[in-house]
């Protein structure tokens, strides 16, 4: 628009809050999510064992008709709970690997960070915005699971049941908190680092899948077994089974867990921190 026409007029509408400006990004991409029917089907799909969970939960407060059936009681305590981390874990990070690639490297290989950060939107509010389209979606098929299979155990329950066993329903809901979070931290990161949304989801499941193998062959070369440290999902299992309380015959020390994922979260932020710019440098 030519300037000397005198028609330019400036923007007289409502100004979005500035607490609530890193959801308008994460709005758009949920539209373009929620457009994608595999994701749907994935959703749907993930929900299947939790739904499982809860008839399980039911038959364990109804003895006599297990015993009519032909079934022994049983208990819902630590095992079913790290059972179900497993499950919904792996299923989880398989969701990340899905939409996590395009959430940045879309933005740095297109330039369009430039166009966030030249606006009143700071970095901080950049990836709360994507935090926002990765958490939710997570939180749908993990925690909130979790936290309603307590509830239906509590509520055909004594309330003794409830008040012995309350840390199994926080320990649950805690160790599916702390995945998605370091998951969520995982895919951002690697997205923006790996431009190609192909080769990024590979990084990802590799990271997961891959870990079991290279820790075995760092075991077997340098005749060690500290190399299960590379394997992220034994290292996050041994922190959920001491959360549930459970045994899962873990040679692995619970510190040197908790480490580990410190160290993990702190190169996820060390690389979002050094790629999410408005600038970048070409060699």
């Amino acid at each position: 628009m030519a300037v000397y026409k005198l028609t330019y007029k400036s923007y007289e509408g409502e100004s979005t809050p500035a607490w609530s400006r890193f959801l308008v990004p994460a709005r758009f991409n949920y539209a373009k999510l929620t457009s994608i029917r595999f994701l749907m089907l994935f959703m749907t799909v993930s929900m299947f064992y939790p739904i499982y969970g809860a008839i399980y939960v039911y038959l364990s407060a109804n003895p006599s008709f297990l015993a009519t059936m032909g079934f022994m009681p049983f208990e819902i305590d630590g095992k079913f709970f790290f059972t179900f981390c497993q499950v919904q874990g792996t299923l989880s990070y398989l969701l990340v690997a899905f939409i996590s690639p395009s959430l940045v490297s879309w933005d740095i290989s297109n330039g369009a960070l430039q166009l966030y950060f030249c606006r009143p939107f700071s970095r901080l509010e950049y990836v709360l915005g994507k935090l926002a389209v990765i958490l939710p979606l997570l939180s749908i098929i993990t925690w909130i699971p979790a936290l309603i299979l307590f509830g239906i155990k509590s509520s055909i329950s004594e309330w003794s049941w409830t008040t012995e066993n309350w840390w199994l329903g926080r320990s649950a809901v805690l160790s599916m908190m702390l995945w998605c979070v370091l998951l969520s931290l995982i895919g951002l990161a690697i997205s923006s680092t790996v431009k190609r949304r192909v080769a990024a989801a590979a990084v990802i499941l590799c990271l997961y899948f891959g870990g079991a193998g290279l820790a075995g062959a760092i075991n077997l070369v340098m005749g060690i077994e500290s190399g299960a440290l590379f394997d992220l999902a034994k290292v996050v299992e041994t922190i959920w089974a001491d959360l549930l309380r459970f045994d899962s015959g873990s040679s692995m020390t619970v510190w040197s867990a908790w480490i580990t994922l410190a160290i993990l979260a702190a190169i996820c932020l060390w690389l979002l921190n050094r790629r999410i710019r408005s600038f970048e440098v070409i060699k």
